[in-house]
């Protein structure tokens, strides 16, 4: 309680009167012979006293300290006062700031002034947002445009690289990109002809991260390599953000158009032909794993990825996985690529050799041979992996069965059929070590090397040869790729 000097204490407190009570105990402040104004005045100044208790009849006052409890008592003439302090006199904070005029046209929300205020604050969170895309952006291609510097700044200082060709001297060539010949995952081929008359090949790349290291390994792998039996690079386009290769163009197309009996009345290549094919495709992958500068290991052998040309010859295209391997190295760490039916199984690994490319010619030569895809969806279950089929057929020793009834001229060379089925069943042994090199796949197509008699034909199964917690007893130490569970697309 606060307590105030006289004069302006009695302005400061007042009483609450509460007739006919007394108090149980007698207080050292009592008074005699005083006013009920002088009582309540004593009360007031003496910060102690709660209640004043005054008998008119007798003048006497009594001044209490504490209020415990009061006597209801109708017999005697005695009243409390019980001192309160007016609200007026309690210590208040400083007053608000009035608050401003009040207008009607400014109350509400519509009002174009208040939306004016408000705009600053709306507006200001997406500005900054904006801004920090738009640098963002402009680092980005900053960033995009000095990566297409350097590697055009490489390719320049790279010796015996082909030839160089302005973006725009290939668009006329190819007519503005018109005339599609071939589609694949990282672009899409196009015909055309230069200016000397030369018909080429163009290939555009689209994408950005993985194009361009594709891009990158494809003129590094070819640019500086020549031989009969892969397809020639000769030149490409590094301007800007547009990445083109020009090849030499194989007007017989790709060799899976040339080796299925799938239409009707569809001209195929006879047993001959075949047989001249899978030596082309041989000799090609020799050369890129044994003689060329430094070996070069594919990646991606398929169907699609060989090439034919007016005479009917075989040439390996598509580089844009191959991966170049010093000569004292024997092994390739790298992520799995390729495509689903042709990839080795040692690529569960992550670690591999040529060998890969061995595997994938494997499957090549035996779609060659039984002129029938690795994967159809239309056949028995049990027939419908090819790789499946001749592990049947191999157990049942009924290898012809696999030769394709629509070619007569298949069926005459029924025996050399079979020993190219054998060659590519060598070629598919799960273990790599087993596995033929690229040279002895040739002697045994000259005829100066018999193929491998003691064959596995279970091909996605990798035999154990050392490790923990493996047997010794040939169990499986791989499960099946994810591709013999679902079947190649």
């Amino acid at each position: 309680m606060v307590c105030f000097h006289f004069p302006s204490i009695l302005q400061n407190h007042s009483f609450v009167k509460l007739e006919k009570f007394t108090y149980f105990t007698v207080s050292k402040q009592d008074v005699s012979n005083t006013s009920l104004e002088s009582c309540q005045e004593a009360c007031a100044r003496s910060c102690s006293c709660k209640a004043a208790f005054y008998s008119p009849s007798r003048s006497y006052c009594s001044l209490q300290a504490q209020v415990l409890s009061m006597i209801s008592d109708y017999s005697v003439d005695v009243s409390a006062y019980i001192k309160v302090q007016n609200i007026s006199s309690e210590i208040s904070p400083p007053p608000l700031p009035p608050p401003p005029p009040s207008n009607p046209t400014t109350d509400t929300d519509s009002h174009p002034t208040r939306k004016a205020n408000r705009l600053p604050l709306i507006l200001g969170p997406a500005l900054g947002s904006l801004i920090l895309l738009v640098v963002a952006l402009v680092l980005f291609i900053w960033k995009r445009r000095a990566a297409d510097e350097a590697d055009e700044e490489y390719l320049d200082e790279v010796q015996g690289m082909p030839s160089r060709f302005p973006y725009n001297e290939l668009k006329s060539a190819t007519e503005n990109f018109c005339k599609k010949i071939g589609e694949g995952g990282y672009g899409s081929v196009f015909q055309g002809t230069l200016a000397d008359g030369t018909e080429v090949a163009v290939k555009r790349l689209e994408g950005l991260g993985q194009i361009k290291k594709s891009f990158l390994a494809e003129v590094k792998t070819i640019g500086k390599i020549h031989h009969v039996n892969l397809v020639r690079l000769l030149g490409f386009c590094a301007e800007k953000s547009h990445r083109l290769l020009v090849y030499e163009f194989m007007s017989g197309g790709s060799l899976d158009g040339w080796i299925f009996h799938e239409a009707a009345g569809r001209v195929v290549l006879d047993w001959q032909q075949r047989k001249k094919v899978v030596l082309d495709i041989a000799k090609g992958l020799n050369y890129l794993h044994e003689d060329c500068w430094q070996k070069i290991i594919h990646l991606d052998i398929k169907p699609q990825n060989i090439l034919l040309d007016e005479n009917l010859s075989a040439k390996v295209s598509d580089f844009g996985l191959s991966k170049l391997v010093e000569r004292d190295k024997s092994r390739l760490v790298t992520t799995m690529r390729g495509t689903p039916g042709y990839i080795a199984p040692e690529w569960l690994s992550g670690v591999i050799i040529e060998k890969a490319d061995v595997y994938s010619f494997g499957v090549v030569a035996l779609e060659i041979a039984c002129a029938r895809k690795v994967f159809v969806s239309s056949q028995n279950e049990e027939d419908r992996f090819l790789l499946h089929l001749l592990k049947r057929k191999a157990e049942e020793d009924r290898l012809l069965d696999m030769v394709n009834t629509y070619g007569v001229d298949m069926q005459l060379y029924g025996p050399e059929v079979a020993n190219m089925i054998k060659l590519a069943a060598w070629c598919l042994q799960a273990d790599y070590t087993k596995r033929p090199s690229m040279s002895m796949v040739i002697q045994v197509l000259d005829g100066v090397m018999e193929e491998e008699d003691n064959l596995d034909f279970n091909f996605w199964n990798r035999p154990v040869t050392a490790g923990p917690g493996r047997n010794r007893a040939g169990a499986p130490t791989a499960p099946p790729l994810p591709w013999i569970l679902s079947g190649p697309r």
